[in-house]
């Protein structure tokens, strides 16, 4: 299945920061480019946390830093610390690599909690940065361009059926699966892949078979089972 891949997707001009950066230039970088997060990196460009508006905000309410004395520029004996990236930004930063698929970038997301994920390269350096709605792109695919991925894939590459052995429709990013297969595993497989595929919103099975192969024994027909049991619980 022909995934795309974050590379794809990702903002390459990213606007980011170095650890030394003052706080007040970081929020006006967040306004003057509307963004709610940057990237903190090093000086070969390796990640080093994100500040988010939530950081800045954060730190004006009750986590601000207190005045200490100090000489030089004080007012009234007192000296503002000026708070910096190094101290903002959270860490270590939740990174996708730019060769992942669109789908595991989005499980990363989710799994963390994030809005946006830095992309890195094979160096580790930052290669661009990818929010929640570039991953939503995906879904803006059309449905005869995702019926034609999926039919290649399936019929041709993965489990080599013949033209017209299946039924394959898609209507709203909703994939809805007929005909008959030979073995339950390979339905399984058609389904796994039909739901990978980009732009899927839904897997509508209405597939049958002609041998249950979720007797045989060792791992494999272990997983089969599972996912036997899984399929016949689906409404």
């Amino acid at each position: 299945m022909r995934h795309s891949k974050i590379g794809n997707l990702m903002v390459r001009d990213v606007v980011c920061v170095t650890t030394e950066m003052p706080f007040k230039e970081i929020a006006g970088l967040l306004a003057e480019h509307n963004i709610s997060g940057v990237p903190v990196v090093d000086a070969e460009r390796r990640i080093l946390g994100v500040i988010s508006e939530s950081d800045l905000v954060l730190r004006q309410t009750g986590d601000a830093p207190r005045w200490e004395s100090g000489s030089g520029g004080t007012t009234g004996g007192l000296a503002m610390p000026v708070m910096t990236a190094a101290q903002l930004m959270t860490c270590p930063a939740v990174t996708v690599d730019v060769g992942e698929t669109v789908a595991g970038a989005a499980r990363t997301m989710a799994g963390h909690g994030v809005e946006r994920l830095p992309v890195v390269d094979e160096l580790g350096q930052l290669a661009g940065i990818v929010t929640r709605r570039d991953l939503l792109q995906v879904f803006l695919r059309p449905d005869a361009e995702i019926r034609k991925e999926i039919v290649d894939d399936l019929f041709a590459r993965t489990l080599w059926l013949p033209p017209g052995k299946l039924t394959v429709r898609v209507a709203q990013g909703v994939v809805t699966l007929e005909g008959q297969l030979e073995r339950l595993s390979d339905i399984l497989v058609a389904v796994r892949l039909a739901q990978q595929a980009d732009g899927v919103v839904g897997v509508i099975d209405r597939l049958s078979y002609l041998y249950d192969d979720s007797s045989s024994t060792g791992e494999s027909g272990l997983r089969i089972r599972r996912r036997k049991a899984l399929r016949e619980r689906s409404p």
